[in-house]
């Protein structure tokens, strides 16, 4: 099913017919008629006034903003399949981002059983020993640390490109400073043991794919192995002094600040090592990369001139 936000960006008359029924229409000046506005009634479960001003084709505030995620507030949403929003720039002034404004950027499905104590990561692959690890096993193996990083979604700002840009339109609230707890991805590598000619990690998560398609993943991708081995990086379960929030990753994420947040994994249950740059979902084409040289804006540039951010 195609998401609200998405059928009114690409043809919102068509949208109106969807979402309202096809004996919505409107009249010569524009505006909504007829069984539009009884079953956006509806939908809102409140009378609409002034509805005789109201234009066609646009999606209905209330149906766009009134999405509630518990232990979110204030954050402007941008689509509803998958879920993403971003925080008001006047409310990223904190230098830790309360968790009720760390913004939301989802690729697909995020997990509905999120048990953190039936919760396991495998750390296999290039690996000396291979690992299963309980949140507690974390806990009690490895140093537990609490570090301020940055996670930044690599669109950030999307909205202001000219000639526009695919995606979703972020303006500048992709970005957050939480302080987040867990322990060194180096300190769990170092421990699995890096075997011979690993270049590269490659990351999975429990999130699923939008179309349903088991088989598909919606995001993996990963880092090289010097950047892994960076003792800021960590495998995190707790966001500024509690738990993570469901729709940041809960129970159990990455986090690799200096790098787009593509690559701090939320619903982390995987970590494996590679002899070859990862080509996961969203790790391979277009996904993720810039040219490699200065271009004009909009220009078509060969796949191969394109670099991994």
């Amino acid at each position: 099913m195609k998401s609200l936000m998405h059928r009114y960006e690409v043809d919102p008359i068509a949208a109106d017919q969807a979402i309202f029924g096809r004996t919505a229409y409107k009249d010569r000046r524009g505006f909504l008629r007829g069984a539009g506005l009884s079953a956006l009634g509806l939908a809102l479960g409140a009378a609409i006034p002034f509805h005789r001003s109201m234009p066609a084709g646009l999606i209905p505030v209330g149906l766009a903003q009134g999405m509630v995620i518990e232990g979110k507030d204030g954050l402007t949403y941008l689509n509803d399949r998958p879920i993403n929003a971003e925080t008001p720039p006047h409310l990223l002034n904190d230098d830790i981002t309360p968790t009720s404004r760390h913004f939301i950027r989802n690729n697909g499905i995020p997990p509905q059983d999120v048990n953190a104590q039936d919760w396991r990561l495998t750390v296999n692959g290039l690996v000396l020993n291979g690992l299963e690890l309980s949140i507690e096993d974390l806990k009690k193996r490895f140093e537990v640390v609490t570090r301020a990083l940055v996670i930044e979604c690599g669109g950030n700002g999307r909205a202001a490109f000219k000639p526009p840009a695919s995606g979703n339109q972020w303006t500048l609230g992709a970005v957050a400073c939480s302080e987040w707890t867990g322990v060194r991805l180096a300190d769990v590598l170092a421990t699995a043991g890096l075997a011979k000619g690993v270049i590269y990690t490659a990351h999975e998560g429990a999130d699923t794919h939008l179309s349903g398609d088991p088989n598909k993943m919606p995001i993996s991708r990963g880092v090289p192995i010097e950047k892994a081995m960076d003792p800021n990086n960590l495998i995190a379960f707790g966001m500024n002094g509690a738990g993570l929030h469901p729709m940041n990753g809960a129970p159990l994420r990455l986090v690799i600040p200096g790098y787009p947040g593509s690559a701090s994994q939320k619903w982390l249950t995987r970590i494996w090592l590679r002899d070859q740059v990862h080509d996961g979902a969203k790790m391979t084409g277009k996904s993720y990369r810039v040219p490699r040289h200065p271009v004009a804006p909009g220009a078509d540039v060969p796949k191969d001139d394109f670099e991994i951010i």
